[in-house]
């Protein structure tokens, strides 16, 4: 015999709206659409046998070749539904600007501020590739195509704010929440590549032994570092490296605050390295943005590293190892209990521990005092939702 219990989880929505048991074995059967298609009445054709000038299904003259008026009232169903594809299209998107805006009305401020952050980068780099375009700077156009790069991963992390607020449902069981750990291992993995890109920089500069810093790109790095302090300002009380996570909000939070504080950096490295040049200061890039690679780096990894964890279903890291060992060994310690297998723990979201276990009880022992026991150790060590299957041997 086997039996299942669960610490916590969500009767099945669907028992109810069908009206079935939790052991009714009835299925529901709908009945489907006939394969014969329903075709309506043609307008009957008479033809004249005797009429010998009767003109043909298809005459055709010098120029033209008359159609049939089926064809012309196909060809106008045709434009009908076109238009009205169009239309449906057109309200759709309408449809979903309303939605976006509807939720950034009703949002936090943190969100209502990552929007005005975004709209910010958004207008600089249009303006910055328009006028890369027409003066012919390609410094200034990689510029851009950096930070629209860069928009774009803060507008996922605005999607995910916005998505995770959404209750679970019959397909995400778990919710939405986990949207908002990917968009932090998103911002964490572009930083990363951003280090290793100033570092690969930094190389270039020594062997070529060469600035290639000109007015126009002090002129960007300034105004990008004002623009990236405006968002750290919006996100300074996530202006941390090692930040402890009460919920995923925070998590998502803190890279959005990192990819500011990075780029202002990378900005700030900019505008001293060619401070340094116009001192004569010799490999002034090299050392620049070395120091601007190996401190974006140490600001992202603990970042990478969480929630890296979290996707990979680690182990949580705010209960101890020691702690589960220890429950365990009282769980087996039992007489009533042959085998204890399958303990299985990890973190849903920061904050919130997702676990399951299965126990071999004797036969014919009662295994309710032992359910019990098992959730209550467990419980004491923070872990909210606890899965146990007990089998009887």
């Amino acid at each position: 015999m086997e039996k299942s219990n669960s610490f916590k989880g969500p009767q099945n929505p669907w028992s109810a709206d069908l009206g079935l048991g939790t052991s009714d074995r009835r299925l529901a059967f709908s009945r489907q659409a006939s394969f014969q298609q329903y075709h309506e009445p043609h307008t009957p054709v008479s033809i004249n046998l005797n009429d010998s000038e009767a003109t043909p299904f298809l005459s055709r003259s010098v120029s033209s070749i008359d159609v049939p008026p089926g064809e012309y009232l196909a060809e106008e169903n045709d434009k009908l539904f076109r238009e009205r594809r169009v239309s449906a299209e057109k309200l759709s998107v309408l449809l979903v600007f309303e939605s976006v805006f509807r939720i950034l009305r009703s949002g936090n401020r943190y969100m209502k501020r990552l929007f005005l952050l975004i709209s910010l980068n958004v207008a600089y780099s249009t303006a910055e590739l328009c006028i890369g375009l027409f003066t012919g700077r390609i410094g200034l156009v990689s510029d851009s195509f950096h930070l629209s790069f860069g928009c774009g991963l803060l507008t996922f992390s605005l999607f995910a704010m916005a998505a995770s607020r959404k209750k679970p449902d019959a397909i995400y069981t778990y919710g939405y929440k986990r949207l908002e750990v990917l968009s932090a291992f998103t911002n964490a993995l572009f930083l990363l590549f951003m280090s290793f890109s100033l570092a690969v920089e930094a190389l270039h500069a020594f062997i070529q032994d060469e600035s290639e810093h000109k007015h126009y790109l002090i002129v960007s790095a300034v105004t990008n570092l004002l623009v990236n302090l405006i968002g750290v300002w919006f996100f300074r009380n996530y202006a941390r490296v090692n930040l402890v996570y009460r919920n995923a909000e925070d998590m998502n939070n803190h890279s959005v605050c990192l990819h500011v504080l990075a780029d202002s950096i990378r900005s700030a490295g900019l505008i001293l390295a060619s401070w340094f040049l116009s001192l004569g200061v010799q490999n002034a890039e090299v050392l620049c943005f070395g120091l601007v690679s190996v401190a974006v780096f140490m600001l992202v990894m603990p970042l990478f590293r969480a929630s890296g964890g979290i996707l990979l279903q680690m182990a949580p890291p705010n209960v101890p190892t020691s702690a589960l060992s220890k429950c365990w060994r009282q769980i087996t310690a039992r007489e009533d209990v042959s085998e204890v297998s399958q303990a299985r723990f990890w973190e849903l979201v920061p904050g919130h521990v997702v676990g399951s276990l299965s126990i071999q009880v004797k036969k014919g022992i009662d295994d309710r005092p032992i359910l019990q026991l098992v959730h209550g150790l467990y419980h004491d060590l923070g872990i909210q939702d606890l899965t146990v299957q007990a089998d009887n041997v």
